[in-house]
């Protein structure tokens, strides 16, 4: 190879001059990816390259690129809780909080959130290690509501059958629409948002007229 090949070469992927963090390597894959690519598509090779580095040194952070995919879908849902978290706040204070809750799912799904795309493609098309991810996540979401839901039942003295079902119910239901959404056009959204609100009170009117 002549030199100046070596350097067209150099330009098109430099070489990484400081060392290389997981975020670092995280945030390339997420670069990567989107609506209609997973992250189980991903290769070593490719991650290594967009973040700059000799395959070699991938391995300081991650055995392999499932590990580095079950590390995103962990930082997915911790970024996914905190704005579902603070958009279930802000639309209790407005007295609105199940279409207010649905208006910001599907809001941050058409932000390109990458992150999100990734909890909502990988349980369905990813590995059996990224599906166990994804729903340890879901999971999480589902406690979350499951107090929200006792919550509310308490304060507004209406008893609720089994609300760790009905949050489960809800957190299912939503994330499936969510990834309808992705295929969709935004034109569909308000049709979506009103869809899904129907259906999560319908889960709620039943919970609380089942007996206990």
């Amino acid at each position: 190879m002549t030199s100046t090949s070596s350097a067209a070469d150099a330009d098109l992927h430099p070489v990484r001059r400081t060392p290389i963090t997981r975020a670092d390597l995280l945030d390339a894959a997420l670069r990567l990816i989107g609506p209609h690519r997973s992250v189980s598509s991903l290769s070593l090779r490719e991650v290594a390259r967009e973040a700059g580095i000799a395959p070699n040194s991938f391995y300081r952070q991650f055995r392999d690129v499932d590990e580095l995919a079950v590390a995103l879908i962990d930082v997915a849902g911790q970024s996914l809780r905190k704005i579902v978290g603070a958009a279930r706040h802000r639309a209790e204070a407005e007295h609105g909080v199940v279409r207010g809750s649905v208006e910001a799912f599907i809001e941050q799904v058409r932000a390109d959130d990458k992150l999100l795309h990734v909890l909502l493609r990988e349980g369905t098309v990813g590995s059996d290690a990224f599906k166990r991810a994804v729903d340890r996540e879901l999971g999480f979401f589902e406690d979350e509501l499951h107090h929200d839901l006792v919550r509310f039942a308490k304060l507004r003295n209406r008893p609720m059958a089994e609300p760790a079902l009905a949050a489960k119910a809800i957190t299912r239901l939503a994330f499936a629409m969510g990834a309808t959404a992705l295929d969709l056009p935004p034109e569909r959204d308000a049709e979506l948002v009103d869809q899904l609100t129907t259906m999560v009170r319908m889960i709620l009117v039943g919970a609380h007229a089942m007996p206990k």
